[in-house]
């Protein structure tokens, strides 16, 4: 179990990483350093020289390398879990890690023959995050031995809640990638708005962020409910570090509308992405839990 769980996380972790990597090439204007897919040039797999400027076509070339160490570190969990005879959940989990990257893959390819359109690249990192979700879930589950029964931590309503603020977190996520299309930042060398979203940036910067404190306070109604609930420690320690990371990338999205947007801030926003979605899916996980008589720390009730 200890080898499945750190395969796990160096899987979440590479799946957040991969959509870092790729906020790269966007604000290097590296996007089209390989400008075919899945070649890199037409007739060849790997950059050529003088077809693109080196450092776009290093960026890139080097973006689709590590979709290939992600889908290994994929497989070799799905082998793990499945030579370990893990139950179906996890085996479901690991099976879509590694069918997601694959049609990411695809998605990439697509958005590239489509010259980075806004809406090409929004349709790319969208299902990273479901892949941050999914990897999320399955670090969670594999600490749970598999003959044990499921228990209810918190209530079904509060469980609801988690997904109501989960749906949200999905709009703030979705309206983020519109912001970020109107911006300057298309993802390819090129000078101009050319295939950006054509609406007023400010405006979808606003949109943008009350549909982050409608997630906040989504968050702060669940952790409200968990301690009336007297939910386990666990549950609300999940909670709290939720509720920072979401502070922390409202801080960074505060310095991009006040600064201009300057390129260094964009990994960094879309990192924290990254770890809210993914502690987002641990508060999700703590509703329905298979513990050991030790961690049952607080009233439960049998599923």
């Amino acid at each position: 179990m200890r080898l499945q769980r750190i395969l796990a996380m160096i899987l979440l972790i590479a799946q957040g990483g991969i959509t870092v990597t790729g906020s790269i090439v966007r604000v290097t204007g590296s996007g089209l350093g390989c400008d075919t897919w899945p070649n890199c040039h037409e007739g060849s797999l790997v950059p050529v020289a003088g077809a693109a400027p080196a450092l776009h076509q290093a960026i890139e070339f080097g973006n689709r390398l590590l979709a290939w160490v992600l889908a290994a570190i994929a497989l070799a969990v799905f082998i793990a879990v499945w030579r370990a005879r893990r139950r179906r959940e996890i085996i479901v989990y690991a099976l879509l890690s590694g069918i997601g990257i694959i049609t990411q893959a695809v998605i990439g390819g697509i958005s590239v023959h489509l010259d980075l359109k806004w809406w090409a690249v929004a349709i790319h990192f969208l299902p990273s995050m479901v892949l941050v979700w999914i990897a999320a879930l399955l670090y969670m589950r594999l600490a749970e031995p598999d003959h044990l029964p499921q228990v209810r931590v918190f209530a079904p309503s509060i469980r609801l809640l988690t997904v109501v603020a989960a749906v949200s977190l999905s709009v703030v996520l979705i309206t983020g990638t519109m912001t970020t299309g109107a911006g300057v930042h298309s993802g390819d060398a090129g000078v101009g708005m050319e295939g950006r979203l054509e609406v007023d940036i400010a405006l979808m910067a606003y949109i943008h962020a009350a549909t982050m404190y409608v997630y906040l306070a989504t968050t702060l109604a669940v952790m409200w409910l968990l301690y009336r609930g007297m939910a386990n420690r666990d549950a609300k320690n999940t909670g709290w570090i939720l509720v920072v990371m979401i502070g922390v990338q409202w801080v960074i999205g505060v310095i991009q509308f006040n600064m201009g947007i300057p390129r260094w801030t964009i990994p960094a926003h879309i990192a924290m992405s990254s770890v809210v979605v993914a502690f987002s899916a641990f508060l999700y996980a703590h509703g329905l839990r298979r513990l050991t008589p030790g961690q049952k720390n607080a009233t439960v009730t049998a599923e």
